[in-house]
């Protein structure tokens, strides 16, 4: 009989295990398997089911099934979890859409993912993405714009249930490490977060009382101080890290590091800064801060300063004793956002990064002649590793 992961739990600022000793989580994300972002295929970002409904319209909803099918059958496999537990981590940031569960009702996908990591000894994070009606008003929460969770009652009911549903299932299960429960909440309201995560963690409680909940802070992961003390046992903060944007994102090009970034020079001082003034609230409220998300998109080994800037973040991130998980894991390289550390480089007619269509807007027209092809192309082997990033994260992994 294989030996099940230990359990994790939350002492003071601190996660353990079943024996007391300190477990740092430390990894990467699966981003855009199971909750699908336009730029990850080199395309226009904008909300998920508007991809999925112009799709049906030029093909079928069959067709979209089987696309679906042969995506999360190609893009994310067991090899990919050996490749990351090759590399050291210890951790697995699982992001999804709330659709996968609710109308799809495609839990295999979650089951077999934590079934690899239970194999390869990895804990995975189970963190819900986007959330009915969209928590922000961005791409990356399936949103058209608007975020209506926080204005109707009803996505905010199913949103408890299926973290009731979710808890449920995978109560006596210790691969999961825990859930982190709304990915960049942005609401200019705290206390009504404040009483959502409250909600959520007692929906959570009724049905599993072991593993952690991680409570994002407000305004994309970057606000901690309405939290507070957190309230109830096995309960962890969790932060993104990206700033300055306009250069981890590239989207000033030619900016370095160190240099003047917006206005502010950036340096390993300003990041310290940045970066300890999170250390500061958990060493106050004894609670562990767990980096969901940060990155860079890369454009050179060192004419910018992108692996210098992430390992000063890194430094700092291992220095306070941070749990943290690297955006992303692989993507058709492009020239703006954080990027992967696989990263896709052909360039066939459903990325055409000339356009005048660009990356998954291609699919429509070019999926039924192409399917083999184009499932084909989401492997990793047909992705090249980027050496200069994978090399620095196993440093700190190890």
């Amino acid at each position: 009989m294989k030996r099940q992961m230990p359990w994790l739990e939350v002492r003071g600022k601190d996660i353990v295990d079943k024996r007391g000793k300190k477990v740092f989580l430390r990894g990467v994300n699966l981003g855009s398997w199971l909750m699908l972002e336009g730029y990850f295929f080199r395309g226009r970002n904008f909300a998920a089911h508007i991809f999925k409904r112009n799709f049906i319209r030029q093909n079928s909803a069959r067709e979209l099934e089987e696309f679906l099918s042969l995506y999360r059958q190609n893009f994310i496999t067991c090899r990919d979890i050996r490749r990351i537990k090759k590399m050291g981590a210890n951790c697995l940031r699982i992001p999804f859409n709330y659709r996968l569960l609710a109308y799809e009702g495609r839990w295999d996908y979650l089951n077999r993912v934590i079934s690899w990591c239970k194999k390869e000894k990895i804990w995975c994070i189970i963190d819900m993405h986007a959330a009915p009606g969209a928590q922000n008003h961005d791409w990356h929460s399936d949103s058209d714009g608007r975020a209506r969770f926080w204005r109707e009652k009803k996505y905010q009911k199913l949103y408890l249930s299926l973290w009731r549903k979710i808890a449920r299932r995978y109560s006596n299960e210790p691969t999961v490490a825990g859930y982190d429960i709304l990915n960049e909440a942005v609401i200019d309201n705290d206390k009504l977060l404040s009483r959502l995560y409250n909600q959520a963690i007692r929906a959570i409680r009724e049905v599993d009382q072991r593993h952690i909940i991680f409570l994002e802070g407000n305004c994309y992961g970057q606000k901690l101080s309405f939290l507070g003390k957190a309230k109830g046992k096995n309960i962890a903060y969790s932060i993104h890290v990206y700033l300055p944007l306009s250069f981890t994102f590239n989207l000033q090009p030619q900016l370095k590091y160190p240099g003047k970034v917006d206005g502010l020079y950036w340096d390993k001082k300003r990041v310290y800064n940045y970066i300890a003034g999170y250390a500061r609230q958990a060493k106050r409220w004894q609670v562990p801060i767990y980096v969901g998300e940060f990155g860079i998109n890369y454009r050179s080994p060192k004419d910018f300063g992108e692996l210098h800037y992430l390992e000063d973040v890194l430094q700092c991130f291992n220095k306070f004793g941070f749990h943290w998980t690297y955006w992303s894991y692989k993507c058709v390289a492009h020239n703006v956002f954080p990027d992967g550390i696989w990263q896709y480089l052909p360039d066939p007619a459903w990325v055409r990064r000339a356009g005048p269509i660009y990356g998954w807007e291609n699919f429509y027209g070019l999926w039924k002649k192409n399917k083999k092809q184009i499932a084909t192309s989401w492997k990793t082997e047909k992705y090249a590793e980027n050496k200069h990033i994978s090399r620095l994260l196993t440093k700190y992994l190890k």
